[in-house]
């Protein structure tokens, strides 16, 4: 193995949104530490939660339109029928609604979770209430996309929490992804919702573990077939 695989394999990769942070927290650190140096030390442990928050390492996929895979890192905090926001334009009627809340100490880059072209994308101000209330899905500020998939449309919803301030979407309308595929972030702490057509069934419940890109959300129909994974 090569020191470059080596160093891949050993350390997480840092997403770029993260260096200027990173770069703060420790400037910040060596202007404390020379008031009291005590301080240098708690700002350095500052620094690595920091580049830990940022991390964003590779992820193996599971490839199939008729899974539909978490994206984010987190705790499964509901898993229940729904209303879409109104603003995604996915009807009246109640969806499948499964929302994974991120803490401050999960990984925050959001991915795909389903193969898919995006339609739209739809922002919307509003509020900063912690990210695990159900009611924050409805007033907390969000960001909003809707997937073209193989199943059906779907909505995939960035929910601001208690901590953040800042959501981040890469994604471009008319455009294409990949389930896996990295589409946006959010600093630091929030949810995500994901809203899926008829067809659809849970593969979890709420409490569980998921990891963006690996664990499957839900199913389309009843009959598991072989799957493939990607690299992301």
């Amino acid at each position: 193995m090569s020191l470059v695989d080596t160093i891949r394999n050993t350390l997480v990769p840092i997403h770029k949104e993260g260096y200027k942070f990173i770069a703060a927290f420790f400037a910040g650190s060596v202007v404390l530490g020379l008031l009291w140096q005590p301080l240098f030390w708690i700002g350095l442990i500052l620094t690595a939660w920091c580049a830990y928050f940022f991390r964003d390492p590779e992820r193996f996929t599971p490839q199939s339109d008729d899974l539909a895979i978490s994206p984010a890192d987190g705790k499964v905090s509901l898993v229940t029928r729904a209303l879409p926001p109104s603003e995604l334009g996915l009807g009246s009627e109640p969806m499948l609604k499964i929302s994974v809340f991120m803490n401050v100490f999960n990984c925050h880059v959001n991915r795909a979770p389903m193969t898919g072209t995006v339609e739209q994308i739809a922002y919307r101000a509003g509020s900063f209430l912690s990210a695990d209330l159900d009611k924050a899905s409805a007033e907390n500020e969000r960001n909003g996309m809707v997937l073209t998939t193989a199943r059906g449309r779907i909505g995939v919803v960035q929910v601001a929490g208690l901590v953040a301030r800042r959501i981040l979407c890469w994604a471009v309308p008319h455009t294409s992804l990949e389930t896996g595929e990295r589409f946006g972030l959010i600093r630091f702490g929030s949810r995500l919702d994901v809203y899926l057509p008829e067809g659809f069934t849970p593969a979890v419940t709420v409490g569980q573990t998921a990891i963006a890109g690996e664990t499957v959300l839900a199913k389309f129909g009843t009959e598991d077939g072989p799957t493939i994974s990607r690299r992301q």
